[in-house]
């Protein structure tokens, strides 16, 4: 039997990176996927999204597992629509047991610069709010909600930063701090029902938005028009281990923990998967 054999996940960002990789491996784990993604680009984000056909083979691997899967596509800043594919999936599959928080985008060099901030964190700490309070009316004990954060979220690199040079990287550090902050109080008042809430902080993850031209750019900031050659040496410095990034697939084993039995007890956690990088970074300022 799988570790979440029977139960319901419903996922954001589910079309491609780490998204498609919690869906699946919670598929492959035994749940059924409600998964929703944006699949278009959004103006200010300099590097393409996913599409259509992303959220289509998420869906087909789901069923590979031998799982059912409703796909949808959907804006994690529109609560209402989150709230009819959630409806759509419990009428389906019959309960939700399993939230996933991770859509989220970069908005490294994001232009016009203050859109880019607002766009970041509409997505990643709004979204997150919309995707959790959707899903709250529909849990019950034993439910698990997990959120994706970022070890960014535990530095304080904003600090460090040319003021005003980039405003919409720094909102996607602004946003990760507070979508923690609001999961470790959500935490507290879902404890009583035995309701768990957690948020995973990824290091460096080698998704599109890792890889991709902003990214570069902001790794190497020396070059004019940097490649992934250019900025994996610098994708290295970030993290204590000798490592330039972890995989998805690591940060799917921590989602499938968390949304397990076997971390029933565990609520208001801020799980690092950062390969050292917080310790580095920390060892590094004292």
């Amino acid at each position: 039997m799988g570790r979440v054999e029977g139960k319901v996940a419903f996922v954001t960002g589910a079309a491609r990176g780490q998204g498609r990789s919690h869906a699946v491996r919670l598929a492959e784990e035994g749940a059924d996927i409600i998964a929703v993604d944006i699949c278009r680009d959004i103006d200010t984000i300099g590097y393409s999204l996913a599409t259509p056909e992303d959220l289509e083979e998420t869906a087909r691997l789901v069923e590979k597992a031998g799982r059912r899967v409703i796909a949808e596509q959907g804006d994690v800043r529109d609560a209402a629509r989150l709230r009819e594919v959630i409806a759509r999936g419990v009428t389906e599959f019959g309960r939700l047991d399993i939230v996933i928080a991770q859509a989220g985008i970069a908005g490294m060099k994001g232009q016009p610069q203050w859109q880019a901030w607002s766009d970041v964190i509409d997505t990643n700490l709004i979204g997150v709010i919309n995707t959790i309070q959707a899903a709250l009316p529909h849990l019950t004990e034993g439910a698990s909600i997990i959120a994706t954060g970022s070890v960014a979220a535990l530095m304080d690199i904003a600090k460090v930063d040319q003021p005003g040079r980039d405003p919409g990287g720094v909102a996607y550090v602004v946003a990760k701090r507070g979508l923690s902050q609001y999961v470790h109080h959500l935490a507290l008042h879902l404890a009583p029902q035995k309701i768990r809430a957690n948020v995973i902080h990824p290091t460096n993850c080698d998704t599109p938005m890792l890889q991709s031209e902003p990214m570069y750019r902001s790794f190497r900031p020396d070059l004019p028009n940097p490649t992934r050659a250019d900025a994996e040496p610098a994708f290295v410095v970030q993290q204590a281990m000798p490592v330039p990034f972890v995989d998805p697939g690591d940060i799917s084993a921590a989602v499938l923990f968390l949304a397990s039995e076997e971390a029933r007890f565990i609520t208001g956690t801020q799980l690092r998967v950062d390969a050292g990088g917080y310790l580095k970074w920390y060892d590094y300022h004292i």
